[in-house]
């Protein structure tokens, strides 16, 4: 995948977030904040994207986005309910009408035979109360992991940015 579908695709996005007059907010741990960087590359994205958290580590997901430990400690920070709790802090934390959380296990280890390399947890939630997460299975080495997840991110957010009246 090249880098120029990821700049289409959150160009995409900004004409998409402007139209409905949103501003985004992005919670990131295993892609570093390139899912920001993308975003920040469109000219004008200052009208449309408000802050991006880079929560690597487990302590940042409480302190950041008040992630609660027990959910971390319950299900693991790669699991649906960790980043649906960091889409929501996202959006306490931050002018963001919708916001998208990832978390995962980019590789080259740190896989289990429950969660392999590859595991990528995804949610995305608005203002108005729509919350919807998944887990996909990558496979490929690191980059490929964290840029499928980048595009996975995306068309999440670009399907929850379409009229409601189609």
């Amino acid at each position: 995948m090249a880098d120029d579908e990821l700049l289409k695709l959150s160009t995409e996005l900004g004409l998409a977030l402007k139209q409905r007059g949103w501003m985004l907010a992005l919670a990131e741990s295993c892609t570093g904040g390139m899912a920001a960087q993308y975003i920040t590359a469109v000219a004008g994205s200052s009208a449309w994207f408000d802050a991006g958290f880079v929560t690597y580590s487990n302590e940042a997901k409480i302190t950041m986005l008040a992630v609660d430990a027990e959910t971390i400690a319950q299900h693991g920070a790669v699991s649906e309910q960790t980043a649906l709790a960091m889409a929501a802090g996202a959006l306490k934390h931050s002018r963001g009408d919708i916001t998208a959380a990832i978390t995962g296990i980019a590789g080259p280890d740190g896989g289990t035979a429950e969660k392999p390399v590859g595991t990528v947890c995804f949610a995305w939630a608005t203002r108005d109360g729509r919350r919807i997460s998944s887990t996909l299975h990558f496979t490929g080495v690191r980059q490929r992991v964290r840029t499928a997840s980048v595009k996975t991110v995306f068309e999440g957010l670009l399907s929850l940015t379409l009229p409601l009246d189609l």
